[in-house]
C-alpha cells in the first residue's frame, strides 16, 4: 500500500497543478561577478560509474562542468577501467574513494548515484555521502538501495543538511512499496510522500516532473518532450541540479531552475530540429549551459 501524506481520494482531487515559470526562477545565484574565480562558484563530487555504467558518472560530471560547478570531482566505483581523467572534459578531476574524506571541508555538494550500481562498496559510499553535511543529490541505484536498506533510510531521516532525491517512477514505486501505476496515477500525491520520507526534496520525473520542497510545497514543470526519453537524461539533470547547489543555490532553488532547464533545453533543440528521435543526454547538457547564460543575460555584477 502506498506510503501517503493523502488517505482518500477526495483529498487527493484538491491537488492542483502550479507551474513553474521562468519569472521566478532564482537565476541571480549563479550570475557572475566581475572578480570571480573558480573558488566562488563551488565543487562538487559526483560518486557512480561501476563497471559498464562509466557512461553515466560522465554525463552527470560533463552536465555540473557545463552547468557552471568551480571544481568538479569524480569518483568511479568501476574496478577495471576507471579513467583518471576525461580526455574530452579533462577539467573533471578523479579522486578515488579513499581520498574523498580528505577533499570533504572544501566540498559543497555531493551526488550520488548515476551508474552506482548496488554492490556493498555502493551502500557503503551511499552511507559515507549521507553522513555528510553538506547538500546531497540521490538519483538512480543510490535511491534503490535507499528501498532496501532500513539502515541507509535512518540516516537519511537523520541528515540536517538539504537532502533530494530525484526517482523516476519505477523507482518512486520501490521507494513507496507501490506499483508504477499506482505512482503515476496521483504523482503530486507520490512526490508529496516521498519529500515526506526523506525529510527533504523530491524530484518526481517524467512528463510534467513534480518538485516538492521539504515543507510541502509543489511545482508542476512545463517544459521538456519525449525526446528526454533516452539513457543518460536523468544523469544530466543529476549533474546540473548538483552544479547549481555547488554554486549555492538555495537547494528548491536549484531543483527548479535545473528541473524547468533540463526541459527547455530539450524543447529547444526539438524546436531546431534536433529530435526527439534521436535526441542526446549529451546534447541536452550543452543546451542548458547555452540557455543558463542567456537567462543570466552573461553579464558579469
Amino acid at each position: 500500500m502506498m506510503i501517503s501524506l493523502y488517505k482518500n481520494a477526495s483529498i487527493r482531487m484538491t491537488l492542483e497543478k502550479k507551474y513553474l515559470k521562468l519569472s521566478d526562477l532564482a537565476t541571480e545565484h549563479i550570475q557572475r561577478k566581475i572578480d570571480a574565480h573558480k573558488g566562488s562558484h563551488g565543487s562538487l563530487v559526483v560518486l557512480g560509474g561501476q563497471d559498464g555504467m562509466l557512461g553515466a558518472l560522465l554525463l552527470a560530471t560533463r552536465s555540473a562542468l557545463l552547468c557552471g560547478a568551480g571544481r568538479t570531482y569524480a569518483c568511479a566505483m568501476a574496478s577495471n577501467v576507471a579513467p583518471s581523467v576525461d580526455m574530452m572534459y579533462p577539467e573533471v578531476m578523479y579522486r578515488s574513494f579513499d581520498k574523498l574524506p580528505e577533499l570533504a571541508s572544501t566540498i559543497d555538494a555531493y551526488v550520488i548515484g548515476p551508474g552506482l550500481g548496488q554492490s556493498a562498496q555502493a551502500i557503503a559510499w551511499v552511507a559515507f555521502c549521507l553522513q555528510q553535511a553538506k547538500p546531497l543529490l540521490l538519483d538512480a541505484d543510490a535511491l534503490n538501495l535507499l528501498a532496501v536498506h532500513t539502515s541507509l533510510t535512518e540516516a537519511i531521516k537523520l541528515r540536517e543538511a538539504p537532502t533530494i532525491i530525484t526517482p523516476h517512477p519505477g523507482e518512486a514505486s520501490r521507494l513507496l512499496n507501490t506499483d508504477i501505476t499506482h505512482i503515476q496515477n496521483n504523482r503530486i500525491a507520490s512526490a508529496l510522500a516521498l519529500a515526506k520520507q526523506v525529510h527533504g526534496i523530491c524530484v518526481l520525473k517524467g512528463a510534467e516532473s513534480i518538485c516538492v520542497d521539504a515543507d510541502g510545497h509543489y511545482w508542476t514543470n512545463p517544459t521538456g518532450n519525449p525526446g528526454l526519453a533516452s539513457g543518460g537524461t536523468g544523469d544530466v539533470l543529476s549533474g546540473l541540479i548538483g552544479s547549481l547547489l555547488a554554486q549555492g543555490m538555495p537547494p528548491i532553488e536549484a531543483v527548479k531552475l535545473g528541473v524547468y532547464v533540463h526541459g527547455a533545453a530539450a524543447d529547444a533543440l526539438v524546436a531546431s530540429g534536433t529530435g526527439p528521435i534521436g535526441l542526446t543526454a549529451s546534447e541536452v547538457a550543452l543546451k542548458a549551459r547555452q540557455l543558463l547564460n542567456i537567462w543570466c543575460e552573461n553579464d558579469p555584477i
